[in-house]
């Protein structure tokens, strides 16, 4: 999900068909994830640590696909406003959004430690206060880290182009790779290997008549883990593709490759949650119950 590293050639890419795609999944996921956090709101079975986390996700998704919508309303509509300054802060926010949406993702995997791996020796590392913690710090780092965007004349208007840092700043573009690419996959990788490597350790201390129980949980984790890493590398494959090749055909796809990857996130959300997705259906279901009105011939016996 790097748009950063990426040089834009506006003379080959017609915006004008790769704007609106990418502007109808923005959208869409937008409803999606709206859905998502009023039904864990209203619902206080899901009032749990693990929707909290949840539910930060949503909030960076819709954070990335309105920016993202602003930033291709300026480029298609908003021809006139030809600021340096208001490009940079575009290319703020932009970089904003995506860091958001990828370290919350470290968020989760961070929670999914503490509860694995050091729930029993330290609990307080699982409580509601602990994790609104982590929250609040992770979004301080998530607006300080693009701070080069606006600290740096790297960002300029150019003409028919997104407000992203060119390959011809090297420094600022390896930063970018780096800072909201690199680590956090490392992170995620890591994290996720530490814990299902404690999961399978611990399978050896159980009975053996909850190893098959066991067994389920461990495959469920690793489920879990491998579809969520596959959703947050989908972004990402054509635009790193585009850089490595310099092939201009593998941009326009990643520039809709993005969106796409938010909108199947949240559908993949409503297929791990057992519990989101037994609401949805429960709620489907009863709308499409029909309530047949049956006749009934009651005699009446009259007394004189």
């Amino acid at each position: 999900m790097n748009f950063s590293i990426i040089e834009i050639a506006s003379n080959q890419t017609d915006y004008r068909i790769i704007v609106p795609v990418s502007m109808i999944f923005a959208i869409t996921a937008i409803i999606i994830t709206s859905c998502l956090l009023i039904i864990v709101i209203l619902t206080k079975k899901l009032h749990t640590v693990t929707h909290l986390l949840t539910c930060n996700t949503c909030l960076a998704s819709i954070l990335y696909c309105i920016v993202q919508c602003n930033n291709y309303i300026y480029l298609l509509m908003i021809i006139s406003n030809k600021s340096d300054q208001s490009c940079r802060w575009r290319g703020y926010f932009g970089y904003i959004s995506i860091v958001a949406f990828i370290y919350s993702y470290v968020l989760q995997v961070i929670s999914r430690l503490f509860f694995v791996v050091f729930h029993t020796k330290y609990r307080w590392l699982i409580t509601y206060r602990v994790h609104f913690y982590l929250i609040f710090i992770g979004w301080i780092i998530i607006f300080i880290l693009p701070l080069p965007a606006i600290l740096t004349n790297d960002i300029y208007f150019r003409e028919g182009e997104l407000c992203w840092v060119t390959r011809s700043y090297e420094l600022h573009t390896y930063y970018t790779i780096i800072v909201y690419y690199v680590i956090p996959i490392v992170l995620i990788i890591i994290i996720n290997i530490i814990v299902f490597m404690r999961i399978r350790s611990n399978r050896k201390n159980i009975r053996i008549q909850y190893n098959r129980k066991r067994k389920d949980r461990d495959y469920i984790i690793f489920r879990n883990i491998m579809i969520s890493l596959s959703v947050y590398f989908l972004g990402g494959i054509p635009l790193t593709i585009y850089m490595l090749t310099s092939i201009e055909f593998f941009y326009p796809i990643g520039i809709i490759s993005v969106s796409i990857a938010v909108t199947m996130e949240k559908l993949v959300i409503i297929y791990l949650d057992r519990d989101i997705r037994i609401l949805i259906k429960n709620y489907f279901c009863q709308n499409n119950a029909r309530i047949i009105p049956v006749r009934i011939n009651v005699p009446f016996i009259i007394h004189r």
